[in-house]
């Protein structure tokens, strides 16, 4: 009897999930075929995205009232199996994040085995740190283990090298050319241009490219330049904020690695220690999940110190960067 009950119960989640995976935003009660159209051209494409939309954002896409709105996100909500979860399901989960090598066992190893997927990845560091060129290594090394995996490339400096990807690839046994392919490139102008390319990664994955990282080279550049002056920061931290919030939907959404370059500042009030920090503030630091300060270190090392991370402890590594790629130094 109790082996039956297990079957029935996994029967159920089965219909249920087949069901959830069926069902769309024409399917939600009160909204017909021209109400849909409208939700999908503003972006709200999944039940997902109407469950957790506020009601002006429904009107403002839809040309509906806020009662109606307010029944059409009820109605995605009672839709969707928004509710807790077990730590087993939680666990069960995190058995579909990926590592993603960065070509040093030293560093893979103070991360925990690579950069995770499903994470928002943040390295700082003064230039010449290397932070550009883990972004190449990302960018060559996610297709090793999946040859069709895709990196999303968000120049905001003009960092980008065609020419580093294609000597990372050959250190990696990849072919040159088909590697190089795999990186789409979007060079960002300010920050709006920026943030709208984050957005935009999206329609890659639904015309069915494998995303499997999103690189932002660098995070806070455009906003240090445009937003001036100790008046203009509480507006340059609420617009980073939304920027990265963005980012971390795309990466627990889709399981996708996004990696941050982040400039840093010496603080002049620092007597002791390492004057060194990271630009952003709070608002970076708390939506990273892991954060990596880079510095050079002895004969033309570099320093990779984990300096937050939720399950890992404070390390440091030491590695070079080739011609080929990262290596243990």
């Amino acid at each position: 009897m109790e082996q039956e009950a297990i079957v029935m119960e996994e029967q159920k989640k089965e219909v249920k999930t087949k069901k959830s995976k069926a069902v769309g935003i024409d399917d939600i009660p009160g909204v017909g075929a021209a109400t849909a159209e409208k939700l999908m051209n503003a972006g709200f494409d999944s039940l997902m995205s109407l469950a957790v939309a506020t009601p002006g954002e429904v009107v403002e896409a839809s040309g509906c009232s806020e009662a109606v709105s307010r029944k059409i996100i009820h109605a995605a909500r009672e839709m969707m199996d928004l509710g807790f979860h077990s730590g087993t399901d939680i666990l069960s989960k995190r058995a579909e994040v990926k590592k993603i090598t960065t070509g040093s066992k030293n560093f893979d190893t103070i991360v925990g085995g690579g950069f995770e997927t499903g994470a928002i990845v943040e390295c700082f560091g003064q230039y010449g740190s290397s932070k550009t060129q883990i972004a190449h290594a990302l960018a060559v090394n996610c297709q090793i283990d999946e040859p069709d995996a895709v990196a999303i490339y968000i120049d905001t400096e003009n960092t980008f090298r065609p020419e580093r990807i294609q000597q990372f690839a050959k250190g990696a046994g990849l072919d040159p050319e088909k590697a190089l392919a795999n990186v789409k490139v979007a060079r960002a102008y300010n920050s709006d241009h920026q943030m709208l390319l984050a957005e935009k990664a999206e329609d890659l994955l639904k015309q069915g490219f494998n995303v499997r990282v999103v690189i932002v080279d660098s995070l806070t550049a455009h906003f240090r330049a445009e937003f001036v002056g100790r008046g203009t920061l509480a507006d340059r931290q609420q617009k980073l904020n939304k920027h990265m919030h963005i980012l971390a939907k795309l990466a627990d959404t889709h399981n996708i690695l996004v990696y941050v370059t982040n400039q840093v500042m010496s603080k002049p009030d620092q007597f002791f220690g390492d004057p060194t920090e990271a630009i952003g503030g709070h608002i970076v630091a708390h939506n990273s999940t892991f954060r990596i300060y880079l510095r050079k270190g002895k004969k033309g090392t570099r320093v990779a110190k984990l300096v937050d991370a939720p399950n890992l402890p404070d390390a440091e590594a030491i590695f070079n960067v080739e011609e080929q790629g990262l290596v243990d130094a």
